[in-house]
């Protein structure tokens, strides 16, 4: 079922160009079916209703959008103080968008599947006259217009309901005057970074969507922490303009969701071209949600057992196994593929990262050093000791990886592999180096799985596959060729129809 043919190799080759120039391109100022839900799972799970579903409420008019947003508003005022997902609350927006959005649907305007539907944006998106802070002190400030990508989901009809909490500078560690998400399954444990957020907003079912960033993990790593699904979309899919940047080269946007399908509902939304930034793709934006039937019989499913179950956790290892018995049961051909060697990624992906880092920060650090956090500190001090002998043999290492990433890939239809070595750990009182890292385990320490996919600019899609032996969520990823959302999508889809983890929610 391989795809041969000519925009396959042109794809690579444009995305792989891209990815060289990505850090200076963006003009950067500082149809499947689904049944209708019955009443009564209307009035016990609406929070945990996808974006299909509630849409269809909407679109028939069960529910209005103002009718549908108070509920969410009033929710969030009565949870989220124990979780911290929001920064800011958009209440008066969102309460008057739906009053029109409704009018709307009543004269015979209807915007498609998110009409009317509350989302939220992890707050380095650009949101016209609502502070973005980036998750820092340093780079707050209140645009005078909206990204790209938020001007695009207010114009099919989503609700932009508020900014999710982040960490600093989309990195590891949250700024210490800001309040640190907590996973909704067991506040103790690891939310994922930078995404922080997100992933515990869509978890708890305090909006319907949420749309995030990926630069070394941030939109995977909250979705399988948190048990929710992830789209990391082809590097150049989605525009960058007006979102804050940690490393222009590798800067990924992409939703987060509860099902695969509401993820591509929304990536259909947001991906295609924008003059305003230049790595951007000019290929059509697929229709995935149409090609979703949930069959993917004959497809070339590639896995490298050692890659995936070496020097990982034992309950990561039997959730992974399990994930392609279920694959094969569905006919999907499992390929023997050898992952390239990744040497030490994580310097790598650091050298290159902190460096791109400590540039954008350039006007702020050191001069207003004191504002920033220490795990932050941490980041622009380390890419300013990297050296351009460093910065360029680190590239090369990337290209290399990327390279050999890519060959392996042109081969199947897909990639299945862990997102995290681990089940999420547990902070420290402290969280040590002030928020650095989670304890005992940290993610991080062994992180193999994420970077590959932000080094090719490949896209991934995480989908949650299993809990650990203390309730934690467990997420595969599907990493495919450049250009095939459609792909990762379609097996992603099929796997959560033929298994129960997308419909556990936490209890609340």
């Amino acid at each position: 079922m391989k795809k041969e043919n000519e925009m396959t190799s042109v794809s690579r080759r444009k995305v792989i160009g891209l990815l060289g120039m990505g850090a200076l391109a963006v003009q950067f100022p500082m149809s499947c079916s689904q049944a209708k839900p019955k009443s009564k799972d209307l009035k016990t799970q609406l929070f945990y209703l996808t974006i299909q579903e509630i849409g269809e409420l909407i679109r028939t008019k069960e529910i209005s959008s103002v009718e549908l947003t108070t509920i969410m508003l009033n929710r969030i005022t009565a949870i989220d103080a124990k979780l911290n997902s929001y920064i800011t609350v958009m209440k008066e927006y969102a309460l008057s968008t739906a009053k029109i959005l409704d009018d709307e649907l009543s004269n015979g305007k209807y915007r498609g599947p998110m009409h009317g539907i509350p989302i939220a944006l992890k707050d380095l998106f650009y949101t016209e006259g609502v502070t973005t802070t980036g998750g820092t002190i340093v780079s707050s400030l209140v645009p005078e217009y909206d990204a790209t990508v938020t001007s695009r989901l207010k114009k099919v009809g989503a609700i932009i309901i508020g900014k999710l909490s982040m960490s600093e500078g989309a990195y590891l560690a949250h700024h210490p005057k800001f309040k640190v998400p907590k996973n909704p399954w067991d506040k103790s444990r690891y939310t994922g970074v930078s995404s922080s957020g997100s992933g515990v907003a869509v978890a708890a079912g305090l909006c319907f969507g949420s749309l995030a960033t990926d630069t070394g993990g941030s939109i995977r790593y909250p979705s399988s922490a948190n048990g929710v699904v992830g789209l990391k979309p082809t590097f150049g899919r989605v525009s960058r303009y007006g979102v804050l940047p940690l490393a222009l080269s590798m800067d990924h946007v992409g939703p987060m969701t509860r099902s695969v399908a509401d993820a591509a509902i929304m990536f259909e939304a947001i991906a295609g071209a924008d003059p305003n930034d230049q790595v951007t793709l000019r290929e059509s934006v697929p229709s995935i949600t149409s090609k979703l039937d949930g069959t993917i019989k004959g497809v070339r499913i590639g896995f490298d057992r050692k890659y995936s179950t070496e020097n990982v956790e034992p309950q990561v290892v039997e959730a992974t196994l399990a994930v392609i018995d279920v694959l094969v049961s569905l006919g999907a051909e499992i390929i023997d593929v050898e992952m390239p060697e990744v040497g030490q990624i994580v310097d790598t992906w650091v050298k290159i990262g902190n460096r791109e880092a400590s540039k954008i920060h350039s006007k702020t650090y050191p001069s207003r050093s004191e504002d920033y956090g220490e795990g932050f500190k941490w980041v622009i001090e380390s890419g300013l000791k990297v050296t351009e002998l460093e910065f360029a043999e680190a590239n090369k290492e990337r290209s290399r990886i990327a390279e050999e990433f890519l060959t392996m890939l042109s081969n199947i239809d897909a990639f299945v592999c862990p997102v995290m070595w681990c089940a999420p750990g547990v902070y420290s009182a402290a969280e040590v180096l002030g928020g650095f890292r989670p304890v005992d385990p940290s993610p991080l320490l062994n992180d193999v799985f994420a970077k590959p996919a932000d080094f090719s600019g490949s896209p991934s899609l995480t989908v949650p596959c299993g809990f650990s032996k203390n309730g934690a969520p467990i997420g595969i990823q599907f990493i495919g060729n450049h250009l095939d959302e459609e792909m990762i999508c379609r097996i992603g889809y099929a796997y959560e129809q033929n298994t129960e983890w997308h419909k556990k929610h936490p209890t609340l």
